[in-house]
C-alpha cells in the first residue's frame, strides 16, 4: 500500500509517518502539512503543502491527522481522487459527516471506489473501552464518562468520549435516573448533557496524552472502566491495521471495531 500522511508535520502525523515508514507492507510516499515548515517527517519523502501531492504520488490511502476545518477539505478532495481515508481528525458535526458520507458512500455501499474511516480513537485499548461500556450500559441506573487530554486539545468533549455515550446511549431503551443536582455553585461543574442522561466531563492539563473514565453506578455498586494512553505509539498499531484493510470496507465506516473483526 502506498500511503500518504496529512498534518505530517504535526506529533501524531510524526508519528503516523513512523509507524508507516517501520512497516514493510506499507510504503510512504507523501506527506502533506498545510503550514509545511517543518523538517521532513521521514528520509526520501518532502513535506508539502498541497493535497495534489498525495495524487501525484499515486496514493492508495491517506491518514488524516488534521483539524476539522482542514479535514473538510481534505477528505471531499481524496474521494474525487479515489484515495481511501484513514481519518483521526476529532470535532466533525453532523453536516460534516452527511458530506463525507455524500462523498464515499454509506457503510457496506455496493460497488467500487474509496472508502473512508473515521475513528474516534486507534488505540485497540481504546476501542475494548468503548465496547465493554456499551455492553455495561443496559445494567446500571447512572453513567457518567471523563476524557482527559493535553492542552492542545480545541474539541471537548472528545471524538471518544461522543462515540462511547453515543453507543452506551443506543445500547439501553430508557434513559439514566434524573441527575439530582439542584444548585451548580460554579455553573458547568456537572458537566455536558448528553443522550440519555449520560454527563461528560472534559479535563485539559499538561502532562496529559488521551484517557478516559466511564463510571456505572447502581444501588450498592459502581463499575469504573478506563483507558490510558500514555504515549502516540498506542494508536500505531489501530493505523497501520486501518491502512493495509481500508480496501475491504466500503463506504464511510466510523468506528475502527469492523477491522478488528
Amino acid at each position: 500500500m502506498r500511503v500518504g500522511v496529512n498534518g505530517a508535520a504535526g506529533q501524531m502525523g510524526r508519528a503516523v509517518c513512523a509507524a508507516v515508514d517501520a512497516d514493510p507492507d506499507l510504503t510512504l510516499v507523501a506527506a502533506v502539512d498545510r503550514h509545511a515548515d517543518g523538517p521532513a517527517p521521514c528520509d526520501g519523502v518532502a513535506l508539502s503543502s498541497e493535497l495534489h501531492a498525495f495524487a501525484d504520488a499515486q496514493c492508495d490511502v491517506v491518514v488524516d491527522f488534521t483539524v476539522a476545518e482542514a479535514a473538510r477539505l481534505s477528505l471531499p478532495w481524496l474521494g474525487m481522487h479515489g484515495i481511501h481515508a484513514v481519518v483521526g481528525t476529532t470535532g466533525f458535526d453532523d453536516d460534516d459527516i452527511a458530506l463525507f458520507e455524500s462523498t464515499f458512500g454509506p457503510a457496506g455501499r455496493e460497488g467500487d471506489g474509496p472508502n473512508c474511516l473515521i475513528a474516534p480513537n486507534f488505540a485497540i485499548s481504546a476501542v475494548l473501552m468503548m465496547r465493554f461500556a456499551e455492553m455495561a450500559a443496559p445494567w446500571f441506573e447512572t453513567a457518567e464518562v471523563i476524557e482527559l487530554h493535553h492542552t492542545r486539545k480545541v474539541d471537548a468533549p472528545s471524538g471518544t468520549a461522543v462515540k462511547t455515550i453515543e453507543r452506551m446511549a443506543a445500547a439501553r431503551e430508557t434513559d439514566f435516573a434524573t441527575d439530582p443536582t439542584e444548585v451548580e455553585v460554579y455553573p458547568g461543574a456537572r458537566g455536558g448533557l448528553g443522550p440519555r442522561g449520560i454527563r461528560a466531563h472534559a479535563v485539559r492539563m499538561q502532562g496529559m496524552v488521551a484517557h478516559q473514565e466511564v463510571i456505572l453506578g447502581a444501588v450498592g455498586q459502581t463499575i469504573t472502566i478506563r483507558q490510558d494512553s500514555y504515549d502516540r505509539s498506542s494508536f500505531m498499531p489501530g493505523v497501520v491495521l486501518a491502512c493495509k484493510k481500508i480496501a475491504e470496507h466500503p463506504g464511510l465506516t466510523r468506528t475502527l471495531d469492523p477491522f478488528l473483526g
